[in-house]
């Protein structure tokens, strides 16, 4: 028997309290982000360019000028283009509360309209998001008053200190695959070497399978791992699995980006932030022709956010996606039970 639609007296009475919990932890947030220098800014929904990662999908519209011409835009999935032209026109501590749409999403932990925390620290190591993520899951579980985080069977207690793993550290532990075998001097997949080691490791490989459909089947077996009992801090992804983000100083094959995960679920996904345009320019060419041989598609640029880029300061952010954060610290079940208002 299918469930009440959500705004029926009954379904809305369960998830009431949750709901409310979700104000008052997003109050918390705020003031403890206000508390350490941020801004809230409020960035728009509308882009031309939705992001440039080869399995995101958006949302399309189009502004029609009074002139009758038609201009196609995109809802963005992200805050993110938005955010960093503000640190290249000068602001140095800012957050969003944003409301983001991605499209082919699905299942308990998706939805195609959710809202999406992101912060940035111009002149910032990405090891102070890092510490900034971990602060949010304390106050998230402080704010509900749960004392541990559960998802299925799995359990994360807030407190404990956090697990600190690189993504090579990961592949070896809970795979036994040398990732790091698997790269160049410069960070691109070596597709065969992770192929014939993922096929010793167990692992179904097939012939079209390439290097990132075979570290995907991989990872995906590894996150259920993560974050428990503790939070986990899986950084040091290969560059080739990092458009947005600068390569780290001690080695050029993998970058400054981390994951947050609790309970087996991302929460959150961070940066230390790449701020060369000829650089990300070509990442982003090669992202968008792994989506037109995908899916078909490709979405333009944003050249205004490459030209803001030539003058960002050095900068870390993180997005975390706030309503799995809520459904975390109220034990809901899913994400729709943390939405006032799902979408349809």
């Amino acid at each position: 028997m299918a469930n009440p639609p959500w705004w029926t007296p009954e379904r809305l009475a369960d998830r009431r309290p949750a709901l409310v919990t979700r104000g008052r932890i997003k109050k918390a947030v705020m003031a403890h982000l206000e508390s350490q220098g941020f801004t809230e800014v409020e960035c728009a929904a509308l882009a031309i360019s939705p992001g440039n990662e080869a399995h995101l999908a958006a949302f399309a519209t189009e502004a029609i000028g009074l002139d009758g011409v038609h201009h196609p835009l995109y809802l963005h999935t992200s805050p993110e283009f938005a955010c960093k032209k503000l640190l290249a026109g000068g602001e140095k501590r800012i957050f969003d509360f944003a409301r983001v749409f991605r499209n082919r999403e699905g299942g308990p932990l998706h939805a195609f309209e959710f809202t999406m925390l992101e912060w940035y620290r111009a002149g910032e190591p990405y090891a102070a998001v890092m510490d900034d993520c971990l602060d949010l899951v304390w106050l998230g579980a402080e704010t509900s008053g749960i004392g541990q985080y559960s998802y299925r069977d799995r359990v994360c207690l807030p407190h404990l200190p956090a697990e600190r793993l690189t993504v090579a550290e990961a592949f070896s532990r809970h795979a036994g695959i040398d990732l790091l075998a698997s790269l160049t001097a410069e960070g691109e997949g070596d597709r065969d070497t992770l192929a014939a080691s993922a096929g010793a490791a167990g692992f179904e490989v097939a012939v079209s399978d390439t290097w990132a459909d075979i570290f995907s089947k991989v990872i995906v077996t590894i996150e259920p791992k993560l974050g428990v009992p503790a939070p986990t801090l899986l950084y040091e992804y290969p560059r080739c699995e990092a458009a947005l983000a600068r390569a780290t100083a001690h080695d050029p094959r993998v970058s400054e980006r981390f994951e947050l995960y609790v309970c087996g679920v991302e929460l959150a996904n961070g940066f230390g932030e790449l701020t060369d345009p000829i650089e990300q320019r070509a990442r982003f060419e090669t992202e968008m022709a792994e989506k037109q041989r995908l899916y078909g598609a490709r979405y333009p640029l944003d050249e205004d956010f490459l030209a803001a880029l030539a003058q960002m300061p050095e900068a870390s952010g993180v997005a975390l996606g706030f309503d799995r954060l809520v459904m975390l610290a109220t034990g809901a079940r899913c994400l729709s039970d943390v939405l006032w208002t799902p979408a349809p």
